[in-house]
């Protein structure tokens, strides 16, 4: 039964193998070629563009070269938690305006922290360009980053941790990291420990 088994699973290895392939073939055999500029502002900002105009819409994304990659032992979570604190409000916009401005343009957006990336898009009818820039300009220059925005966002980003603790295999990719990296800050989950969340506060934040 064991030689069976395994005789069973190589078959069966190979044919994944190969379906993979054929999919990998059939994908750089017909794969779109996507024209954009890229160049980089006096102030360093990196720009890409790229124009489309098969649909009324536009979407602007910015990306921070900034992750869980560049937190320390006892400030895990804190590449996350800055994501949703600059995604809050600014010195010209209250918190939670900027959502109902996008979704009354027919708009959507979000954003993301990864070990590498904290990224922010939103995707707006074509007339609404100036608009994202603007927003995503506000974040950069003026963020609110005080106690009251971070006891609000720590909550919100532990709530999020349970919820996603509680969900089917969900550990296991922070189990494969910290079986992979030893040393490397690679290891820290993204979402950081309760316990360095509990400690953050605008004294132990880094300066913007």
């Amino acid at each position: 039964m064991i030689i069976f088994g395994l005789q069973f699973n190589i078959i069966l290895m190979k044919k994944i193998l190969g379906t993979a392939f054929l999919a990998l073939t059939f994908y750089a055999t017909n794969a779109q070629e996507i024209n954009f500029v890229e160049y980089n502002l006096d102030n360093g900002l990196h720009v890409i563009l790229h124009q489309d105009n098969t649909a009324p819409v536009i979407t602007t994304a910015v990306s921070y070269h900034v992750g869980s990659k560049d937190e320390e032992e006892g400030r895990t979570g804190f590449a996350h938690l800055f994501e949703h604190m600059l995604g809050q409000e600014t010195k010209n916009m209250d918190a939670g305006d900027w959502f109902k401005i996008y979704r009354s343009r027919g708009g959507s957006g979000n954003a993301s922290t990864s070990v590498d990336l904290t990224s922010y898009y939103v995707t707006l009818p074509s007339n609404s360009l100036e608009l994202a820039l603007w927003r995503y300009s506000e974040i950069m220059l003026h963020p609110v980053i005080d106690q009251k925005t971070i006891d609000v966002q720590r909550e919100a980003v532990k709530e999020e941790k349970r919820q996603r603790d509680n969900q089917p295999y969900a550990r296991f990719y922070q189990y494969l990291k910290e079986n992979l990296f030893e040393s490397h800050p690679y290891t820290y989950p993204l979402i950081g420990y309760i316990e360095d969340l509990d400690n953050s506060s605008s004294r132990r934040l880094p300066k913007l």
